[in-house]
């Protein structure tokens, strides 16, 4: 495979995802069925798949290109990126396509065979993928799928034929994987471990704009998303009406099946995800936080079951686990700060660095604050977005690592050097 021209892998990956987008309603059902999120936003992670590999295959010849040396008399001499062999991509829920699709089209494309281990939660979605790929007449052995458990994941991982291994998932499963890919072995991961990511609202930020993305981002997919807003820091002089704008806005959701075309807020994926969110709202409030949403609000919202209302809470400070541990559940907690200085010193009180955005009309002091704040991307009035021609990648236990972008190629490939004498003496 590796010795198929780019072109032509570019070729094959285009193919696939023109074959696995004309399926998009039933994926999109699957979704909804499998881990919870509203049926009428599943669609949305079917174009976000292709966007992703169709950018990867547009940047493919360039990034995967010989990086020829300077002319230098009677040699000549180029740097050739040479796949690393097998790679193995084990991706998470949340996302199931989106985790997935980040490392398996740039590993294929890259001239690697790929195997995809998906969780538990989602097996469907590696059984589309091997689908598409099979309709796009992908050489078999190229791409290929297991349904796994965790033993057989450590084992599959420590075989001598996995080469790189892209992990997403929660901080103690990316630990796991590097040790099994350190025994006995020298291979490369990739880790992608989640955040707990940060929002800045400045003095001077549009207010109503502010508000509607970043209730978008602490909420959608009921807050299970990686790069999710889950704490909030908000400027004195806006902290009141933000958040009275903020609850008002949290109220409009709909909670209920996520196969109803109406809902707009699904359950967690399992009532022990429910139950941790429950336990931290309460320990907040035990420990003299506010919450403003009254769950009575949300009928399905239930004691037991994963169908939890979504949650807002201030007085909060950072001795309290729903500021500094990942909820990955419908809350935010918001604070008060006097200024930027403030602000980015409480951004980086956390143990990851996923993503980091600020809100402000100042685009030039908004980027320099970015370079204050230790996260893998820096968003200026913008959030919870992954663009393919950015790096994807994460700092602290948010991971190790990139993805997308022409900088992730890097990771899997290594460089291989040519070296040749055009005459000999």
């Amino acid at each position: 495979w590796k010795l198929v021209p780019v072109a032509e892998r570019v070729a094959l990956c285009r193919k696939a995802v023109e074959c696995f987008v004309s399926h998009k309603d039933d994926i999109a059902k699957e979704i909804a069925q499998q881990m919870g999120r509203p049926i009428r936003y599943c669609g949305g992670e079917v174009n976000g798949y292709a966007e992703r590999a169709l950018y990867m295959c547009d940047i493919a010849e360039a990034s995967l290109a010989d990086h020829a040396l300077p002319a230098k008399d009677g040699f000549s001499r180029f740097i050739r990126k040479e796949p690393l062999g097998v790679v193995l991509t084990a991706a998470a829920w949340n996302y199931a396509y989106l985790t997935a699709v980040n490392s398996v089209v740039p590993a294929i494309l890259a001239g690697n065979a790929c195997v995809l281990k998906h969780s538990s939660q989602t097996p469907l979605c590696a059984e589309r993928m091997k689908q598409s790929f099979e309709e796009a007449g992908l050489p078999a052995g190229v791409f290929d799928i297991l349904h796994m458990s965790h033993a057989d994941t450590a084992a599959a991982i420590k075989d001598p034929h996995t080469a790189f291994v892209a992990f997403t998932g929660p901080v103690k499963g990316g630990d796991e994987v590097q040790r099994a890919a350190a025994d006995g072995k020298l291979i490369g991961v990739g880790l992608e471990l989640g955040g707990k990511d940060p929002a800045y609202v400045r003095a001077d930020a549009n207010l109503a704009y502010a508000v509607e993305n970043l209730v978008d981002g602490a909420f959608f997919n009921s807050g299970q998303s990686c790069c999710g807003i889950e704490r909030i820091y908000v400027h004195e002089q806006l902290y009141d009406a933000f958040v009275a704008s903020f609850v008002e806005e949290v109220k409009k959701y709909k909670l209920g099946s996520p196969l109803d075309a109406e809902v707009t807020l699904g359950p967690c994926v399992r009532t022990g995800a429910a139950d941790w969110v429950r336990k931290q709202v309460k320990e907040a409030v035990a420990a003299g936080a506010k919450a403003l949403v009254d769950p009575a609000l949300f009928a399905a919202n239930k004691d037991g079951t994963p169908y939890l209302a979504p949650q807002v809470l201030v007085d909060v400070d950072h001795t309290m686990s729903v500021m500094m541990e990942e909820s990955f559940g419908p809350v935010v907690g918001i604070m008060k700060v006097a200024g930027d200085d403030e602000a980015i010193r409480l951004m980086n009180d956390s143990s990851f660095g996923l993503t980091a955005s600020v809100w402000t009309a100042d685009e030039q002091r908004g980027t320099a604050i970015g370079n204050s704040v230790d996260t893998g991307t820096w968003f200026v009035n913008r959030c919870d977005y992954l663009d393919p021609g950015l790096a994807w990648t994460g700092v602290k236990d948010s991971g190790r690592g990139c993805t997308l972008s022409t900088f992730g190629f890097d990771h899997l490939t290594r460089p291989k050097s040519f070296h040749i004498k055009n005459k000999q003496a």
